[in-house]
C-alpha cells in the first residue's frame, strides 16, 4: 500500500509540476519584449484615428509587442513633451506622424540617436529617420488634377482648391502636383484656394465666404474627404448646384470618402493608406534588424468613383 501511494504522490508530483512548466511557457510566449511609443499629430482627423486603429490591430497579431499611444491635439509643443514622455518610459521604437515637421525635427533626430524611428506621412530631408512610410502626394496631386481634367473635358470651368496646413508636406505636394497638371489648360482657372486645417467645419465656413463671390464654380478639390464634405454642405445650405466634389483618403465607414462617393456627394477620391499596418510591420523588422531594409516605403493610391461599385471593383 505503502508503494502504491508513493506512486501516486509521484504522479501527481509529475503532474503538478508539468502544468507549472506550461504555464510558465505560455506566460513566457506572452512577454512584452518590445515597447513602442506612437505620438499622433491629432485624433481629430478621421485618416488619423484609422492610422491608430491599424496599429492597434496589427500590433495585436504580436503577443511580444505593447504600443503606448500618444495624441498631440494638433499641438506640436505638446508632440514634442509626448514624445519625452514615451522616451522616459524606456520605448524600444518610436512611431511618428509630426504636426509641423520643422518644429519636430530636434526631437526626432535626438530619439533616432538612440532608437529606432519610424515617421508617417509627414516627411522632411532633415529627418534622422530608420524609416519613412506614406504616399506620394505630389503623385496624387498630379492624379487628382488629371481627374478634374477630365470632369471638365472640353469646355474648361472654374475650380476651388481646399488646402489643409499651408506649409504641411502633403498639402504642399499634393497643391503642387493638381496646380501643375491644370496650368496646362489654358480653359481651366483656380478661382480661389483655401486652408481649413484639415477640418470639415472650417470647410464649410471657409466656402460660404467665399463661393459666392464667383458666378459659377464647377469643381472644389480639397486635399482631404472631411473637407471635400464640409464644402458640399456650404454649397447645399447655399443652395448652389452644380459643383462636383473631389477629395482625398477614400476611407471606409459612415462618412468616409468611400460611402460619400456612393452616396454622390463627392464624385470621386484618392485612397491615401495610412501606413499604419505597414509601420507595425517594419517596426519588428527593425527591433529584430533584419537586413536589407529599405529607407522610405511608398504607399500606393487609386482612384474611387461610382465606376468602383457599378462594375463591382468596391474598393
Amino acid at each position: 500500500m505503502a508503494s502504491r501511494g508513493v506512486l501516486v504522490t509521484c504522479l501527481l508530483t509529475c503532474i503538478a509540476t508539468i502544468a507549472i512548466g506550461c504555464q510558465t511557457s505560455s506566460q513566457s510566449s506572452g512577454e512584452v519584449r518590445y515597447l513602442i511609443g506612437m505620438s499622433q499629430a491629432n485624433l481629430v482627423e478621421p485618416w488619423r484615428v484609422q492610422m491608430n486603429q491599424e496599429i492597434k490591430s496589427e500590433s495585436q497579431q504580436y503577443t511580444e509587442m505593447k504600443v503606448l499611444f500618444e495624441d498631440a491635439a494638433q499641438s506640436s509643443e505638446k508632440q514634442v513633451k509626448d514624445v519625452e514622455k514615451l522616451l522616459a518610459q524606456g520605448i524600444d521604437l518610436l512611431m511618428i506622424s509630426p504636426n509641423e515637421v520643422e518644429a519636430l525635427k530636434p526631437i526626432v533626430n535626438r530619439a533616432a540617436e538612440k532608437i529606432p524611428v519610424i515617421v508617417l506621412d509627414r516627411d522632411d530631408p532633415g529627418y534622422n529617420y530608420s524609416l519613412y512610410i506614406g504616399p506620394d502626394n505630389y503623385a496624387i496631386g498630379q492624379q487628382a488634377g488629371q481627374f478634374v481634367v477630365s470632369l471638365l473635358g472640353k469646355q474648361g470651368g472654374n475650380v476651388i482648391e481646399i488646402q489643409g496646413f499651408s506649409d504641411s508636406p502633403p498639402a504642399v505636394g499634393r497643391s503642387k502636383g493638381f496646380q501643375e497638371v491644370l496650368a496646362e489648360h489654358d480653359n481651366i482657372h483656380i478661382v480661389d484656394t483655401i486652408i481649413a486645417d484639415w477640418m470639415r467645419d472650417r470647410a464649410e465656413d471657409k466656402v460660404k465666404e467665399v463661393i459666392t463671390r464667383y458666378p459659377k464654380v464647377d469643381v472644389i478639390f480639397a486635399h482631404n474627404d472631411a473637407m471635400a464634405q464640409g464644402a458640399s454642405i456650404a454649397a447645399a445650405k447655399l443652395r448652389i448646384q452644380g459643383i462636383q466634389f473631389v477629395g482625398i483618403d477614400g476611407l471606409s465607414g459612415a462618412n468616409g470618402g468611400i460611402q460619400l462617393v456612393r452616396m454622390g456627394v463627392l464624385t470621386g477620391t484618392f485612397n491615401y493608406p495610412t501606413g499604419g499596418k505597414v509601420a507595425v510591420q517594419y517596426a519588428m523588422k527593425l527591433l529584430d534588424h533584419e537586413k536589407g531594409l529599405p529607407r522610405r516605403v511608398t504607399l500606393s493610391s487609386e482612384r474611387i468613383t461610382r465606376s468602383n461599385f457599378q462594375d463591382g471593383s468596391t474598393p
